[in-house]
């Protein structure tokens, strides 16, 4: 079983990755926070599936199969983590559709980009 990552490096990781993509503002943190948990369930939730051999369908009640439970967690924190993802701009489509602010550029690299 190998170890999943804690709620708090996800999060610091989350906005590290923001800082280098010019985008954190501290006014983030709460929604980082939440991204940041969905994540956490997420890779634990995908732990216990891969230990439970990806059993994807259990008996229901009336003998028949159905999808396991943990299929349906998963989904719902695959579609959750994608909106997150999209408002703090973590993926690439969203990142393309920015408006916000971004970090001013040096001078030096104004100038270093201008020559390429």
């Amino acid at each position: 079983m190998t170890k999943v990552s804690t709620k708090e490096t996800i999060k610091r990781r989350t906005i590290d990755d923001m800082k280098k993509l010019g985008i954190y503002k501290k006014e983030y943190n709460r929604l980082i926070d939440i991204y940041s948990g969905l994540v956490h369930q997420y890779l634990i939730l995908n732990q216990k599936f891969e230990d439970e051999d990806y059993e994807v369908q259990v008996e229901s009640a009336q003998g028949g199969p159905k999808k396991a439970p943990i299929v349906a967690a998963l989904e719902n924190l695959r579609k959750d983590i994608l909106a997150y993802s999209d408002r703090l701009c973590l993926n690439p489509k969203s990142l393309e559709n920015v408006t916000a602010e971004r970090e001013q550029k040096s001078k030096l690299e104004s100038v270093l980009n201008s020559l390429e």
